[in-house]
């Protein structure tokens, strides 16, 4: 039986910290990466995009961040495979510039070595080699970059992989982040 004396010397103790303490939930894990890749220098992320990206799995309800790591990643791993996709139909067009197919083609052969990557990175992630996944998502987001670069090449010529390419990059930025946070054990 407890003595009143304890009870009296706890239980403000015990309300005053359970009525500060909020829960960790996955829209709040969710709410703290997008921040946090808001906020770095070295991307242009939308708080917005990284929200509506990562709320967009069914999956990442209830998930920690660890589990948001690997969410992040089959986003990626969805846009490499769209966007390769999307890339073979334009090549497809009989029409196209020359400079453009040569680009295109050159894209078709990034996005397909991303797809390895991901893949990769997926593997490594799942074993907690977390400098491995950061390299392979890395090579990733450089894919993208290389990809839109060589369409700047030539003065005037117009990316049809822009909106494509800047959503990889951000989705990267994303991952890169969940990396980085579950190799610093930020939870």
């Amino acid at each position: 039986m407890t003595t009143p004396i304890f009870t009296f010397t706890f239980l403000p103790l015990f309300l005053l910290f359970s009525s500060t303490f909020t829960p960790i939930t996955a829209n709040n894990v969710i709410s703290e990466i997008c921040k946090k890749c808001a906020q770095e220098e070295y991307t242009s992320m939308s708080y917005k995009f990284c929200v509506t990206s990562l709320q967009a799995d069914p999956n990442s309800q209830g998930a920690d961040l660890r589990q948001l790591g690997l969410i992040s990643m089959k986003l990626v791993k969805n846009n490499v495979t769209n966007t390769r996709r999307f890339i073979k139909n334009l090549l497809k067009n009989e029409e196209l510039d020359k400079f453009v197919r040569m680009c295109l083609d050159d894209c078709l052969d990034l996005y397909t070595d991303a797809i390895t990557s991901i893949k990769q990175a997926v593997k490594d992630y799942k074993m907690k080699d977390n400098r491995h996944a950061n390299l392979a998502v890395s090579s990733v987001a450089g894919a993208a970059t290389t990809c839109e670069d060589g369409f700047e090449e030539t003065p005037g010529l117009v990316s049809p992989l822009t909106k494509r390419n800047n959503e990889m990059s951000q989705l990267c930025d994303i991952a890169l982040m969940i990396i980085t946070m579950v190799s610093s054990s930020f939870y």
